[in-house]
């Protein structure tokens, strides 16, 4: 820059200028939950905004199911209070005052022929109390007095456990892990507790092992410190209402959503060749095709002249191509690792690095016309310790009009909602194979063993089955590292950002501040490449 007095003329032409300049064109591919706050973010004056999302709808796995006049979650029900994000963003949103609790009474589990209560004073189902009268009703007092030998066991090794299966067998005994654990982690994870990092699934329960000398006491000490209130909270009407909402506030700012629109290859933009576009110009007007371009075929160079240039363009699968300034990858891990590498070739590394097996979940949503399942209901839902002993097929089933009020206020008198979630941890739901038929008789076999009714086909007004493909494994051991990689690999690259659940976990306490986080960064692009034009 020149030094000297500062010209206030000057300096105010070029902040017109800037401010005057093209629209940064930012391109989400994926239009989930995290992909629209992104959208949302960046959809604003100086920005202009297009969401590609390969299906025929937005909002990922948070999505509407329509069964018997009801309008229920087909995919993520609740979310976590932690933190404040998800709340923050429905305040934005105008939907706060749709904010409701679930019932407090709390899951039960199922051990073997036996359904109890989960002992409710721990953390992932890890007693902070061994000897509590509900943790001897789950696991018996063999299982509990094993589980307080705990308390008398030293810390051998200080914080240097890695896996959460290893860390509760060892501290707690076979028991715990078993019927108490495994059911939980499964359920929220997806994967085995011998698989899962405890740093990422139990942040500072080593550090409060170390220092308080027992898992228990560790876990009543994060127990203690958490913030009071409920754990998890929903949407009146379903959490589905959030994408729709983000979905309307996009558009209303400009934005554009697009739907069925694949991205099959990204790649550096290449400014079009002048003599190529005359040719094809002077090609279309011999044929006909544009009357137009008969007249302006001898001088198509100037056209291509003004062309404006960008950093990427972005090939669609029915042959369409998109240019961005930006563009920020939130697709599952299959769709995103396929198209990383179309940035930079050095980037093709990060698909072939060792990542977990994807695991597939199907639910299973059923409406019932049996009254005793609601006069006897078994807290909000059931977990499955082991699908072999307890002869239940289903990991988990959730009597959604016992957790959510306004679910049973929608359902009306005579009718109850419950789903249940097929599929274990690390490979494909086996109900995946099973017709519609075959699956709703598992199914009403399932939740007649989990209700302790003895249903009967007559009872079910209606069945909806949700397959949920290809989820990668947020929290097992080693993945903190390859997403880190990532992270580390896409930041050196300028006008690339990625984020998703695969690298944030799943829940939209987690997705959400990260997406707003990357939107952040996305917008700092614009303003860099402006104030590097004034001090040019």
């Amino acid at each position: 820059m020149t030094t000297g007095p500062l010209d206030h003329d000057a300096v105010a032409a070029e902040i017109r200028h800037a401010v005057e300049a093209p629209a940064t064109r930012v391109v989400v591919v994926g239009g989930g939950v995290s992909g629209l706050v992104v959208a949302r973010e960046c959809a604003r004056p100086g920005f202009a905004v297009t969401v590609l999302e390969a299906s025929g709808r937005v909002g990922g796995s948070v999505a509407p199911l329509e069964l018997a006049g009801l309008t229920l979650d087909a995919g993520a029900e609740s979310f976590a209070t932690r933190g404040g994000h998800v709340a923050a963003l429905l305040e934005d949103l105008d939907l706060t005052e749709e904010i409701v609790t679930p019932n407090p009474a709390g899951a039960w589990v199922r051990n073997g022929s036996r359904t109890v209560p989960l002992p409710k004073a721990g953390l992932l189902g890890i007693p902070s109390s061994p000897l509590a009268a509900d943790v001897v009703a789950a696991i018996g007092w063999g299982g509990a007095v094993r589980a307080y030998l705990d308390r008398l066991m030293p810390v051998l090794k200080i914080g240097q456990e890695h896996s959460l299966g290893t860390l509760v067998r060892k501290r707690m005994g076979a028991k715990v892990l078993d019927e108490l654990v495994a059911p939980v982690v499964t359920g929220v994870y997806s994967a085995n507790p011998d698989e899962l990092d405890v740093d990422v699934v139990a942040p500072g329960l080593n550090a409060a092992l170390t220092r308080l000398g027992s898992l228990s006491g560790a876990v009543g000490d994060l127990r203690a410190s958490a913030k009071a209130g409920s754990a998890v909270q929903g949407l009146r009407g379903g959490m589905w209402r959030l994408p729709a909402a983000l979905a309307d506030d996009i558009c209303a700012r400009g934005g554009v959503i697009r739907t069925d629109a694949s991205v099959v290859a990204v790649e550096p933009w290449v400014a079009p060749d002048p003599e190529e576009l005359a040719a094809v110009a002077v090609e279309e007007a011999l044929a006909g095709l544009d009357e137009d371009a008969a007249a302006d075929a001898a001088t198509p160079p100037e056209a291509a002249a003004d062309e404006r240039p960008a950093r990427w363009t972005l090939r669609l699968a029915d042959g369409s191509t998109l240019d961005a300034d930006v563009v920020v990858v939130t697709a599952p891990a299959d769709a995103a690792l396929a198209l990383i590498p179309g940035f930079d070739d050095d980037l093709a590394e990060l698909a072939a690095l060792d990542w977990p097996a994807a695991s597939s979940v199907e639910l299973v949503t059923l409406v019932l016309s049996d009254d005793r399942v609601g006069a006897a209901p078994v807290g909000t839902g059931v977990l499955v310790a082991d699908s072999e002993t307890s002869g239940v097929g289903a990991k988990a089933m959730t009597h959604s009009s016992a957790k959510w009020a306004w679910v049973a206020e929608a359902a009306g008198p005579g009718r109850h909602v419950v789903r249940l979630s097929y599929g274990r941890a690390g490979r494909a739901a086996e109900t995946l194979a099973l017709s519609d038929a075959e699956l709703r008789e598992r199914a009403v076999a399932d939740a007649a063993a989990l209700l302790n009714i003895p249903l009967a086909a007559s009872d079910v007004s209606a069945f909806a089955r949700t397959p949920w493909t290809n989820a990668l494994p947020y929290a097992t051991v080693g993945q903190r590292e390859r997403i880190q990689r990532v992270r580390d690999e896409v930041e050196n690259i300028e006008g690339v950002e990625v984020t998703g659940s695969w690298l944030t976990g799943t829940g939209l306490a987690s997705v959400i501040p990260d997406a707003r986080r990357v939107a952040e960064r996305a917008r700092g692009l614009r303003w860099k490449a402006l104030t590097d034009d004034l001090e040019r």
